[in-house]
């Protein structure tokens, strides 16, 4: 049974609806979560979505920051909208799913960008993306016989060395410092996740989802991060089938600085 999940961070759900349709039309996902999304629950444009055939869809957001939403074309359950580091600041939404034989469990996820100054003595926004990054070891992908579990979004660490267009010029930038790949990694090892958009690309390989606004020609100038992610349990990477990272959709009208990655599954 083909199964998919796409991810990405709209950047203001509301604002970038035309493109998110887009993506909906053309690719066809079975579930897409979406972060940033900027909106509080009452104004999520929920219409525009059952329009296109996704009558299922849970939200976790707040006025004019973060925020978190998982759609489907399938029933969903809503299992936690969990709070991380004493902050209601909507980050985080998990909902259960039946995919072939298995019962799902989605994990959606918006990691703090964590600031300009990598040093938490003096950067409280990185503090707390450190906080994040550790409370997330509490995160278990959790399967048995019958179930599995996804873990998917903007998680804002660009974790190795083919993750970013330069590795020695970014050591000190955050998304890529050594305090935060060490620790994003060992939270992902420790919750026994397996990284599947690097499962069978070669190390070498450059992997990117994000290209910054700043740059005139981003095309061009190719300056990318890998901060978007798909992982799984380790019982569903038999049933992985790849995945797309849509790479054109940075050049889409209106576009997000992060284009969506669609992770696709064979589920007995």
């Amino acid at each position: 049974m083909p199964f998919s999940v796409a991810t990405w961070n709209i950047n203001s759900v509301r604002l970038r609806m035309p493109i998110v349709e887009r993506l909906l039309v053309e690719q066809a996902p079975d579930m897409l979560c979406l972060q940033e999304t900027k909106v509080p629950d009452e104004l999520f444009p929920e219409k525009a979505f059952r329009k296109l055939g996704y009558e299922h869809i849970a939200f976790h957001g707040q006025k004019g920051y973060h925020g978190v939403a998982t759609i489907a074309r399938r029933p969903i359950e809503v299992v936690e909208k969990r709070r991380f580091c004493e902050i209601d600041d909507s980050r985080h939404l998990s909902v259960t799913v039946k995919a072939g034989g298995k019962t799902i469990l989605l994990h959606n996820f918006y990691v703090p960008a964590g600031g300009d100054e990598p040093d938490p003595a003096v950067n409280r926004k990185f503090k707390h993306k450190l906080d994040f990054v550790a409370e997330m070891n509490a995160v278990r992908a959790e399967h048995d016989e019958h179930s599995g579990s996804i873990l998917v979004g903007d998680l804002n660490i660009a974790p190795l060395e083919h993750d970013v267009w330069s590795h020695k010029q970014l050591l000190n930038v955050v998304s890529h410092t050594p305090v935060e790949t060490e620790n994003f990694e060992a939270m992902r090892l420790s919750g026994d996740w397996v990284d599947l958009m690097r499962l069978n690309v070669p190390y070498e390989e450059k992997l990117y989802t994000w290209w910054s606004y700043r740059a005139q020609d981003w095309q061009a100038s190719n300056r990318g991060r890998r901060l978007d992610h798909i992982w799984s349990s380790p019982n569903l990477v038999p049933h992985f089938a790849g995945y797309e990272i849509l790479r054109l959709a940075r050049g889409w009208e209106r576009p997000s600085d992060h284009v969506p990655v669609i992770g696709r599954f064979n589920l007995d």
